[in-house]
């Protein structure tokens, strides 16, 4: 693969230009557990994955992480995991830390080659991302790299407005990662509106009780065509599931 790349063109799929409704960028950092009734809080373990499932009209993508990253070895119970997301029609994003370029582009492209040996994903989520104008090379090749592995949907979680050309290379690019007081505060840059909705999402934790599902209100009023909030707080917010996501299908308005 060549080291120069001119452009990068994005691929479409759950991004594509007819998207009218906002969806969900889900952080799935939750381990599935046995694949018995064993899990006692709600929204843990197999029943978080269940969960997602059962709303996958809902869901854009699920940011698949068994071990941040793919971790040494397959995890059956991870396998299995991905297999129930796919059969209810939600893509899988393999999580890649990048830890903002300190990486080498070949560690990233490993990790990207155990997913699709291990667990097939239809892209990479591309964590820790620089946000300076020098460092694009770097990512246009990664994301090309991810492209010529068959995991055209490229995320890039920089999670707050980097340069521009950020938005070129991804299909989408996490321009708010944090906590839901920031969230309400958030100032967009101008430019963000050359670009359409669909190019930017929003990851939002410590919201209050029952308040999750305002974020996708607040998410498309800056600029975000996806987005998803939790309750969670700490070291792994993500392990909290989206209160609206335990509810029923039935009861869900949006």
């Amino acid at each position: 693969m060549s080291t120069t790349v001119e452009t990068v063109e994005t691929a479409e799929g759950n991004a594509g230009a007819d998207m009218d409704e906002h969806r969900l960028l889900v952080p799935l950092y939750v381990y599935p557990g046995a694949w018995a009734e064993t899990e006692t809080r709600a929204g843990s373990g197999l029943r978080a994955w269940e969960a997602v499932a059962s709303h996958a009209a809902e869901v854009a993508w699920v940011v698949f992480n068994p071990a941040s990253g793919p971790g040494a070895e397959r995890l059956p119970e991870f396998a299995e995991a991905a297999r129930l997301l796919r059969a209810a029609g939600v893509s899988l994003l393999g999580y890649v830390d990048t830890d903002y370029a300190r990486r080498a582009h070949h560690q990233v492209v490993e990790d990207l080659e155990r997913y699709q040996e291990w667990y097939p994903v239809d892209g990479v989520f591309l964590d820790q991302v620089r946000t300076e104008r020098e460092l694009l090379p770097h990512y246009r090749r990664l994301a090309v790299a991810a492209r010529a592995l068959d995991a055209p949907q490229v995320v890039l979680n920089p999670g707050t407005h980097p340069d521009p050309g950020y938005a070129e290379v991804a299909d989408v690019v996490v321009t708010f990662e944090g906590d839901w007081a920031a969230h309400r505060e958030l100032l967009v840059p101008e430019w963000t509106a050359d670009f359409p909705d669909r190019r930017f999402a929003h990851l939002v934790h410590g919201a209050p009780p029952g308040r999750c599902g305002e974020v996708r209100d607040t998410a498309p009023a800056h600029g975000a065509g996806y987005s998803y909030a939790t309750t969670g707080s700490g070291d792994n917010p993500w392990s909290v599931l989206m209160d609206t996501l335990l509810e029923p299908v039935a009861q869900v308005s949006r």
